[in-house]
């Protein structure tokens, strides 16, 4: 008989991205989270919704290697919290957050060398090879900034700093890529420059896993495949992404009558009012 040794690249392509069973979270006698199950699949791009204070930062936590449950199991790219070092899983995920406190005038090009370091700022001692400014730079072009690869940062505006946070988040060539509530901040010409720049990524990555965090549907990209709903700490509703976002679920999640309506890929919600 053969037996056959699966390869690395194998691993990486069957092991779950992520991988919360009967997790539960506590803040001194306060209960956040109440036995959550999540898979998350290689390429795989997610949508996590609920309503403020349902527990969704809590669950990026767990994802970004950055919080442990206080019962229960959490596996991330393969690796168990609690078993691994922390700095160096996250090396391997991508985290884009609107409210990185740049307060220097790093350039395009520097904020996205950032994403080597996993600093804010650019390290004292790191000097950068030529090809990891290269490549810094050649992400940026593809994201549109190829004219504002040496602006500084205070001047860009908040569409631009978006695009540079993206190619900042994956520069390092991550295995998962997080959002967190991306579009916070953002006008309406800015958001879907975003949106748009995180389909194409999507797009030309198939291989990167995405999870997008946000309380409004609006902000979801046409390239999301699934979504995991959550309230009062719990999953109300998890899959495939048609399945999940319905006015039901969402009425539910929100505890507000809610329709649902999708438009060429793109979500919208209104409120139900009900006229005598």
């Amino acid at each position: 008989m053969t037996v056959t040794t699966p390869t690395p690249e194998d691993i990486r392509t069957t092991t779950p991205v992520l991988d919360l069973q009967q997790v539960t979270f506590r803040r001194g006698q306060t209960h956040i989270l109440h036995g959550i199950d999540w898979t998350v699949r290689p390429g795989e791009h997610w949508a996590l919704l609920g309503p403020n204070g349902a527990g969704k930062s809590t669950i990026m936590g767990f994802a970004g290697a950055q919080t442990h449950p206080s019962s229960g199991t959490v596996d991330v790219l393969g690796n168990r919290l609690g078993r691994v070092d922390m700095q160096t899983l996250r090396r391997d995920i991508g985290h884009v957050n609107p409210r990185h406190p740049v307060r220097s005038a790093l350039t395009i090009t520097q904020v996205v060398l950032t994403g080597l370091t996993g600093t804010v700022e650019l390290p004292p001692r790191f000097t950068p090879t030529a090809e990891q400014v290269d490549s810094a730079r050649a992400l940026a072009q593809e994201f549109g900034l190829g004219a504002r690869l040496d602006a500084p940062w205070p001047v860009l505006s908040q569409g631009e700093r978006g695009k540079a946070l993206i190619a900042r988040a994956i520069l390092a060539d991550p295995q998962l890529l997080l959002l967190d509530e991306p579009t916070t901040g953002l006008d309406v010409a800015a958001r879907e420059q975003f949106l748009e720049a995180v389909d194409e990524l999507t797009e030309r990555r198939p291989e990167l896993t995405t999870v997008l965090v946000t309380h409004h549907l609006e902000e979801l990209p046409e390239t999301t495949t699934h979504a995991l709903v959550i309230s009062h700490g719990a999953v109300l509703a998890q899959g495939a992404v048609d399945e999940v976002i319905t006015d039901e679920i969402i009425t539910r999640a929100f505890e507000y009558p809610i329709a649902v309506t999708r438009t060429q890929g793109r979500w919208s919600a209104r409120a139900v009012r009900h006229r005598a």
